[in-house]
């Protein structure tokens, strides 16, 4: 028979919270979209940012257009310029 082992420090609870976390953590970011016109964005989800390059904002700045709110006609756009961030 199978039994099972109760956890045995807190440790272990630690690094599977950080595992857990880092699983549910990375899509999130990996979901960060560029486009260079703001009619590309032919979906945009509530709380989803995508940044547009289309050189309307200053120098070292980009478009951020958020999914802010959800109205009866879908999901609100949100823009304002951010600062770039270089990678």
């Amino acid at each position: 028979m199978f039994r099972s082992q109760p956890l045995r420090s807190p440790l272990t609870v630690i690094v599977l919270g950080a595992t857990a976390l880092l699983a549910v953590a990375t899509p999130a970011a990996a979901q960060q979209l560029q486009v260079f016109r703001e009619q590309d964005i032919t979906e945009l989800r509530l709380g989803q940012k995508i940044l547009v390059d289309d050189g309307s904002c200053p120098n070292g700045q980009i478009k951020e257009v958020t999914g802010s709110t959800l109205s009866a006609s879908g999901v609100v756009a949100t823009v304002k310029c951010i600062p770039r961030v270089r990678r």
